[in-house]
């Protein structure tokens, strides 16, 4: 009985002593913030859960944005047995022994088993190779937790018997909502810019935002005043990190600063622009799709490449994150802007939109599909040329409606690649029969 009350005691005060982000845990589904997608009414995995009907998952996402909360709620919903594990500190010994309990708790009880099983990108292939009987048997319902890209950290089998969630750094609605939350239960009032730094400077992270607000409470604490109040300066002491003016105006401005230095060719210009940005927390995906945009739009068939490296630093953001990702959005800015430049397929998009808009213009014959039953007479396909029987790769022949043949919509600039693609145009245009329109 003294132990009882001795543990009861002890638990009590873990509670009270506890750090902020763990005392706010939410208790049911409807108090998390945030993952929308997966967890709002009628979505995927709150289904699964309210039914208690989840199967093997893995839940993927940047850190703090709610796997192990997840996890939690689902250990409260279930009538399965919950055991939860860390991919740190346990063993192929520790693996067994779950299973070996989960296989008498069947037997005896009729109860399946729940594992939860933290960071499980750090087990090996063979820790990961012990669970896959038991996983897929059925004898254990695992859910793992990952910041990695399961792709490349989750054995295939283990990764194919289990339900992938992805997991999106929180929006700021819900970064505010939580540090609301952590200022109640702190009892503190805050300026309005230092919500907005410490909820910048999260960047998506929900813990990392409790966390600094319970450091910045501390702060405010410390002089008079009843309730405190945190200022900016509490943030930004909390953070180690000064915040930079940037409001909602500077937010597309700076934006347009960037992109028009990039356009303009200005390495340096697009590299301060750039460095403004992710100093003041800007959304490095923002960053990256907007250079995604511009490789096709200002730089386009002058150097296919540009696409190809904004793509890339645009994954990189997702694959390694900040700050890493900082030197891979530097390196796309870099080649962007050091391209030869031409807007040449922008405009002739909109020469062809302008001439489609109206959906009129019938297909061809030559063109339509010829393959099903019936079309050969109806003419389809008749007197289509195809163009690997010609020793030059390409025929002469219209692949438009005859109204719009003559229109020419894609104009190659001189700069780069396109120097070329012009000089082949020009030699097609050539060999075509006098009178041909296009």
């Amino acid at each position: 009985m003294s132990g009882d009350l001795f543990a009861a005691a002890a638990a009590e005060r873990l509670a009270q002593t506890a750090p902020l982000a763990d005392r706010l845990r939410p208790g049911t589904l409807d108090d998390l913030v945030g993952q929308e997608h997966l967890l709002g009414p009628g979505k995927p995995l709150r289904s699964l859960i309210e039914s208690d009907r989840l199967s093997s998952a893995i839940l993927w996402g940047p850190p703090g944005t709610g796997k192990t909360t997840i996890a939690r709620l689902v250990a409260g919903t279930t009538a399965r047995a919950y055991v939860q594990l860390s991919a740190v500190t346990a063993t192929v010994k520790d693996v067994r022994e779950v299973i070996a309990s989960a296989r008498d708790r069947l037997g005896q009880h009729d109860q399946g088993t729940i594992l939860f099983l933290d960071e499980v990108h750090r087990f090996n292939r063979a820790q990961q190779d012990a669970l896959l009987p038991a996983v897929e048997s059925g004898l254990i319902t695992l859910i793992g937790a990952t910041t990695e890209n399961p792709y490349f950290e989750v054995n295939p089998p283990l990764r194919s018997r289990s339900t992938l969630f992805r997991l999106e750094p929180l929006e700021a609605d819900a970064l505010a909502e939580l540090l609301h939350r952590g200022m109640r239960a702190e009892g503190a009032v805050a300026d309005d810019d230092a919500l907005a730094h410490l909820s910048t400077q999260a960047a998506g992270d929900g813990r990392q935002a409790l966390t600094s607000l319970e450091v910045a409470v501390a702060l405010a604490s410390a002089r008079p005043g009843d309730p405190p109040l945190i200022t900016l300066a509490d943030a930004e002491s909390a953070l180690g990190a000064s915040a930079v003016r940037y409001g909602r105006d500077e937010h597309y401005d700076v934006i347009s600063a960037f992109i028009k230095s990039l356009r303009g060719s200005d390495t340096d210009a697009g590299l301060y622009w750039l460095s403004r940005m992710l100093e003041a927390g800007e959304d490095p995906r923002f960053i990256a799709r907007r250079m995604v945009i511009l490789a096709s739009e200002d730089i386009g068939m002058a150097d296919s490449q540009a696409l190809v490296v904004a793509d890339a630093a645009a994954r990189a953001v997702e694959f390694v994150g900040l700050p890493e990702a900082q030197v891979n959005l530097a390196h796309a800015a870099v080649y962007l802007a050091t391209a030869p430049k031409s807007n040449t397929v922008t405009a002739a998009l909109g020469r062809a939109r302008a001439d489609a808009g109206d959906g009129s213009g019938e297909v061809p014959a030559h063109l339509r599909d010829a393959h099903y039953q019936g079309a050969s007479g109806l003419g389809h396909g008749a007197g289509y040329v195809y163009p690997h029987d010609d020793p030059r790769g390409w025929v002469s022949q219209e692949y438009r409606p005859e109204r719009f043949g003559d229109r020419r919509y894609y104009l190659p600039s001189q700069h780069g690649a396109e120097k070329e693609i012009h000089q082949q145009m020009k030699r097609r245009l050539d060999d075509k029969p006098e009178g041909e329109a296009g």
